[in-house]
């Protein structure tokens, strides 16, 4: 049986702000660098998987703060999101190159980035790195910003705007 984080249950990887905060505590004492993204991964598709596998290679552990449903639907719109958050969060922990999943509720991830104080704050090239949400405090405790390209033609709004064409 496995026993490092990619091996873990899905499920055992979902926590609760708290509880995370005590395990990156641990993991930082341990010198791992942690990595931080968001965002909605409503449908997921090839392009969250290539972004989060990318984000993880930024550093030793990666955690995923994901959307929670009213979250979604103040960015999105009343039509999203298609997948509840208690899916959207289980197929992210699925991924192997997930070490952690938490949601948020807020607009945006502000106090989730200021309790966990990750090395590394990433998120797509499609954001200006002088207005990723968190990255000057980031910078401010001596963190880095990134931003990653992303895979050309995937996007949940294109993925949608298709199986609705398809399916008419």
């Amino acid at each position: 049986m496995r026993t490092d984080r990619a091996g873990a249950l899905f499920r055992d990887k979902i926590k609760k702000p708290a509880a995370l905060k005590k395990i990156i505590a641990g993991l930082k004492i341990r010198g791992k660098k942690i990595v931080f993204t968001n965002g909605c991964f409503d449908l997921l598709h090839y392009g969250h998987a290539s972004y989060l596998q990318e984000a993880r290679r930024r550093g030793d552990i990666l955690i995923v703060a994901v959307n929670s449903d009213a979250s979604v639907r103040k960015i999105k719109g009343r039509r999203r999101p298609i997948i509840s958050q208690k899916d959207r969060m289980n197929l992210v922990a699925a991924l192997e190159s997930v070490d952690y999943v938490v949601s948020f509720d807020a607009r945006t991830p502000i106090n989730l980035i200021k309790l966990f104080i990750p090395d590394v704050l990433v998120k797509g090239a499609d954001w200006d790195k002088e207005s990723i949400v968190g990255g000057s405090f980031v910078r401010d405790q001596g963190g880095k910003v990134l931003t990653l390209k992303l895979a050309k033609g995937h996007s949940t709004s294109n993925l949608i705007k298709r199986i609705a064409e398809n399916y008419r």
